[in-house]
């Protein structure tokens, strides 16, 4: 009879040192999919909202929170790298500063490359943008309006916005057309 008393310490100083080394990997880092620098390892799950969604990503996605989903409430998108701009836009009167997630960071974030964006309002209207022409520096989930939240009866909670006074490329009836206000959903098509 083989005895496996002098192989079950080894087993286990190895297995303590694989969770050691890629337990880190194994937790969320904060509510995104974050690559571990030990491990170089991603986590791809994403916490659970704790107040109102206000914005559901369904479709081709790699990172969610629900069946099929990643769902985000205000402080979860509050939490993703922030950017803003000052502009003027045709819906308002004079030049605005508009802060928010940019679009192309969301898409990094749920680990989207291509693909087809159907962005709907609250209101059912929607557009499609070609995930190949989202780039940073353009399309910003807004979601506050001069430092504050922007309502609902003043295009918000989230208002798909261009910095349309830096480059002509941000004025034009397509452009216009995929400003879309009071955005609750995105689906990312084939």
């Amino acid at each position: 009879m083989r005895s496996t008393t002098r192989a079950a310490p080894a087993a286990l100083i190895l297995s303590l040192s694989l969770l050691a080394v890629a337990g880190p990997a194994l937790r969320p880092q904060g509510a995104w999919a974050e690559p571990v620098p030990a491990t170089g390892a991603t986590v791809t799950t994403l916490a659970p909202p704790t107040e109102k969604v206000v914005l559901t990503v369904t479709g081709r996605i790699g990172v969610t929170n629900a069946p099929g989903a990643a769902r985000f409430d205000a402080a979860m998108l509050a939490a993703l790298p922030r950017h803003s701009f000052r502009t003027s836009t045709i819906w308002t009167g004079g030049v605005e500063t508009f802060s928010g997630v940019e679009l192309q960071t969301l898409l990094d974030r749920l680990g989207v490359s291509d693909g087809t964006l159907k962005i709907t309002a609250i209101n059912e209207y929607s557009v499609q943008i070609p995930v190949a022409e989202v780039q940073a520096g353009g399309a910003l989930l807004a979601d506050l309006r001069d430092g504050k939240p922007m309502a609902v009866r003043d295009k918000g909670p989230i208002w798909l916005v261009y910095p349309y006074d830096s480059d002509a490329e941000f004025r034009n009836e397509v452009i216009y057309s995929r400003s879309v206000w009071q955005v609750d959903r995105v689906e990312v098509l084939p």
